[in-house]
C-alpha cells in the first residue's frame, strides 16, 4: 500500500466559550485525505522549533491550507512560511491553498489586492488551463469553487512564479506553479470538492498512485 505522509498547515480559531486560541482544520481534509490514501501530519502553530518537529516525519509533501486571510495572526504566517522554507530546503513538493497561494506569493515578492468581484465567493466559475503540462492533467477548462475577495493579477506574480489556470471573467491567476522548486498554488479547495479533477490535482503533485 502506498501511504504518503503529508504536513499540512492548521488554521487558527478562538473558541467562544473558552476564550482561547485553537489550531484546527476542516473535516473536508481528513474525509479527502483518507480518499486518497494520505497520512496526515497535523502542524501547530506555536512550535519554537519547527525543522525539529517535522524532520521527524520524512514527510511526502505539505500543505499550506486555506481559510482567513493571509496577515491576520502572526503566528500562522510565521508557522507557514518557515513550512515554506523547509519544503524548499529539503525539496519537499509544496500545495498552497487560497490563502496558502497568497502567503507563497508573498514569498516571492508578489502582492494580493481585494476585490469587489462577487463571483469570486461563494461560487463556482470556469477557469481556462494556459500551461500544457497541466492541460496534459485536467484539459483546457475545469469547473472550481471560489471563496475568496483576494486575487493575485499578473502584474503582481511573484518571482519565478507562472500561471497555469486563469479565471475566463477577469484574466485573474487561479493557479501558478514556481519554475524552480516543486511548488504549486490554486485559489480554489480542492477538499471542499473532492472530484476527479482535485484528486489528480494532489496525485500528481505528490506522485500518490491511483488507488481505485
Amino acid at each position: 500500500m502506498n501511504l504518503k505522509k503529508i504536513g499540512i498547515s492548521l488554521r487558527i480559531v478562538k473558541d467562544p466559550n473558552y476564550g482561547e486560541k485553537r489550531d484546527a482544520i476542516s473535516h473536508d481534509w481528513l474525509e479527502f485525505f483518507e480518499k486518497l490514501r494520505i497520512i496526515p501530519i497535523f502542524i501547530p502553530n506555536t512550535l519554537s522549533d519547527i525543522t525539529l518537529f517535522l524532520d521527524q516525519f520524512v514527510l511526502d509533501g505539505i500543505i499550506l491550507s486555506g481559510g482567513d486571510d493571509f496577515g491576520c495572526d502572526v503566528e500562522r504566517d510565521n508557522t507557514e512560511e518557515n513550512l515554506l522554507k523547509y519544503g524548499i530546503k529539503k525539496e519537499i513538493p509544496i500545495l498552497g491553498i487560497c490563502r496558502g497561494m497568497q502567503l507563497i506569493n508573498n514569498y516571492f515578492g508578489g502582492k494580493i489586492i481585494k476585490t469587489n468581484d462577487k463571483k469570486h465567493v461563494k461560487l463556482n466559475h470556469s477557469i481556462e488551463i494556459v500551461e500544457d503540462n497541466y492541460s496534459k492533467i485536467f484539459g483546457e477548462k475545469i469547473s472550481v469553487n471560489s471563496f475568496h475577495d483576494n486575487i493575485i493579477l499578473k502584474e503582481n506574480i511573484g518571482e519565478n512564479l507562472e500561471p497555469f489556470a486563469l479565471f475566463e471573467n477577469d484574466d485573474t491567476i487561479e493557479g501558478f506553479f514556481h519554475t524552480k522548486y516543486s511548488i504549486t498554488g490554486v485559489m480554489w479547495h480542492p477538499e471542499r470538492e473532492p472530484n476527479k479533477n482535485n484528486q489528480l490535482l494532489l496525485q500528481n503533485i505528490f506522485t500518490i498512485i491511483n488507488n481505485e
